[in-house]
């Protein structure tokens, strides 16, 4: 029987001021990966304009295939630094190294952990000892339990200022990119006060599918 005590009781400090609330509803949108900054620019615009004050973008891209697009890396930080001065948008984009931490301190609004590094537990443990808000994102092939797990690495550095990602699972279907476990949003809700997040855009890898999700 699952049993982390962390888990079920904290109740996160900043989350509440930057808008992650029982009261409101949170969007935060954007592209996969910071390639310019010219669009990074527009996307920042168009978001603030529609009343999206998160934007996410990744620097670093960790990919199953070397061969595909790994991100700009700190080329595209100081991008993000850029955008965010001229526009005031926040920024949300992934860790993947917790020694590269005092570059993201000065402008990233929140850290994610991606799904890849979710057992990554000296990164858990380093954001841990921040009070930066991070969003960790679900593994894939990870159960609830265990997603749960790595966020109390994070709690019990300290850190309670942590937001759960649900970004599908791998099953046996084929007609999307992953399968969208909704039950798990429900269950975390029962087990957890902090808050959850649904990321419809990587578990489905169909566009047609986002706004309905």
């Amino acid at each position: 029987m699952y049993n982390y005590q962390l888990v079920y009781q904290v109740k996160p400090k900043k989350l509440s001021e930057m808008g992650f609330d029982s009261q409101s509803f949170v969007l935060i949108a954007g592209p996969c990966a910071v390639e310019n900054e010219e669009d990074m620019k527009l996307y920042a615009r168009f978001l603030l304009e529609h009343q999206i004050k998160y934007m996410r973008a990744g620097a670093f891209k960790p990919r199953t295939s070397p061969h595909t697009f790994q991100g700009l890396g700190y080329e595209a930080l100081e991008i993000l630094k850029r955008v965010k001065a001229e526009t005031g948008i926040k920024i949300v984009t992934e860790i993947t190294d917790y020694h590269d931490f005092p570059k993201y301190r000065e402008f990233v609004d929140i850290l994610q952990i991606g799904a890849r590094n979710m057992q990554n537990f000296p990164l858990l443990k380093a954001v841990g000892k921040t009070d930066h808000p991070v969003i960790l994102k679900r593994g894939f092939g990870n159960t609830v339990e265990e997603w749960l797990g790595a966020a109390e690495h994070i709690l019990m550095e300290g850190n309670p200022n942590v937001i759960l990602c649900e970004r599908g699972i791998r099953t046996f279907e084929t007609s999307t990119r992953n399968t969208l476990d909704l039950s798990s949003v429900a269950l975390l809700k029962q087990l957890t006060k902090l808050p959850v997040i649904v990321d419809p855009s990587h578990a489905t890898g169909r566009n047609d599918l986002i706004i309905p999700l």
